[in-house]
């Protein structure tokens, strides 16, 4: 699991910094790699970056057990 998670995390980040170059240049990088952003390998990156994205939900209780954890010894 780790390494998944580790893989979910990297394309979390090159998924945010498409959107950055998107917001601030209007620069899609995934559609320019990948020809254009209604070609198929486009909307697979597009697809994997969102599954990603769900995957990764799954970290919030363990931020909130550790927060909590972290009070309760205080």
């Amino acid at each position: 699991m780790k390494t998944l998670d580790s893989v979910a995390l990297g394309l979390l980040i090159v998924g945010g910094l498409n959107w950055l170059l998107v917001g601030f240049f209007e620069f899609d990088l995934d559609a320019t790699i990948f020809g254009g952003e209604t070609f198929l390998l486009s909307k697979i990156g597009y697809i994997v970056v969102s599954l990603c994205a769900l995957y990764s939900v799954k970290f919030f209780p363990l931020i909130t057990f550790q927060t909590t954890s972290q009070y309760r010894k205080t």
